[in-house]
């Protein structure tokens, strides 16, 4: 549940920089956010309790391959989240969230069952299922907002699908670089926190990459040179590394349920923020006020099936 709230929420202080702050700048504060939470959870919860090790002593011991599991993990992350971002900008919450983080949540359940099958199938699989169809059923609502007259882009919803099918692949190199047992450390595998602090530099190596393209050959927009950043407010980085903070809260939370729920179903439950992301743009920033009447009940339709979809999910897990 915290994953949920907090995977479907952290969009919002995107949303609340955009009117001042480009997305491009703003996603530097959000890896940074990320990467000090990671941090912060690592050498305090990470470091107490009587089990496991602590992470300082975790981190010395393990061993490159398991370390680069996780960068990797934090690669393909990044990949995917900024062109969800730009999604996001163009597109709006209510169609980025539920299509690119549906897709997801899809082929994220299917590959990481393939690797650890832990839960009901049949229930499992009918709840993807579901969740297909909640998928196009908001893609469905989105073309008939730009069929109606509004002015609306393509290019968000196919950023939203391919940030999708990335998406569905990072959460796998973290969990096969972390110790199954969390009460019995393995020699060279990473206890959670570690691997989400290391999958959190990850993200960072590879924004230097990937966010610096984005800056020169935007999405949307003019190119933005690295000196805008500095001349940011206060009010706008901390939006920024809030919104990180907040995705890394659920991401830890979600690592940690996988040794419980398994991962395919830890990680199919948070992407239920897809829910959470559809009722904010939808209610609250508005993103479909301009669409044809019947719009509203394709869109009750879709977040009746998602919901339907995470209930099988939680059913698979019991």
């Amino acid at each position: 549940m915290v994953t949920m709230l907090c995977w479907g929420s952290w969009a919002n202080t995107q949303k609340l920089a955009a009117g001042t702050w480009r997305f491009e700048l703003f996603y530097w504060d959000y890896v940074l956010g990320i990467l000090l939470f990671s941090l912060i959870l690592a050498v305090t919860l990470g470091s107490s309790g009587g089990g496991g090790r602590s992470f300082l002593a975790d981190i010395a011991q393990a061993d490159d391959k398991n370390i680069g599991s996780a960068i990797i993990g934090g690669i393909i992350f990044n990949a995917a989240n900024i062109l969800l971002g730009a999604a996001i900008a163009i597109a709006g919450m209510a169609v980025a969230f539920p299509v690119g983080i549906g897709l997801a949540l899809v082929i994220g359940v299917i590959v990481n069952y393939a690797v650890n099958p832990v839960g009901n199938s049949s229930l499992l699989f009918s709840g993807v299922a579901l969740i297909v169809v909640a998928i196009l059923l908001n893609a469905y609502a989105y073309r008939k907002m730009q069929s109606a007259g509004k002015k609306t882009s393509s290019k968000g919803l196919l950023l939203a699908v391919v940030a999708g099918v990335l998406m569905g692949f990072f959460y796998k190199y973290v969990t096969a670089s972390m110790f199954a047992n969390f009460n019995a450390p393995e020699t060279g595998k990473l206890s959670p926190y570690t691997a989400v602090f290391i999958f959190s530099v990850g993200i960072l190596l590879s924004n230097f990459v990937f966010n610096t393209v984005l800056m020169k050959r935007p999405f949307a927009g003019t190119p933005v040179a690295f000196s805008a950043y500095f001349k940011g407010r206060f009010r706008d980085h901390i939006t920024g590394i809030f919104g990180g903070a907040i995705w890394c809260l659920g991401m830890s939370f979600s690592i940690i349920a996988s040794g419980k729920a398994g991962p395919a179903i830890s990680y199919g439950l948070g992407q239920g923020a897809t829910v959470i992301a559809a009722l904010w743009g939808i209610f609250i920033w508005k993103e479909f006020k301009s669409a044809p009447k019947n719009t509203s009940a394709i869109l009750n339709l879709m977040l009746l099936f998602y919901v339907a979809g995470l209930g099988l999910l939680v059913y698979a897990g019991a």
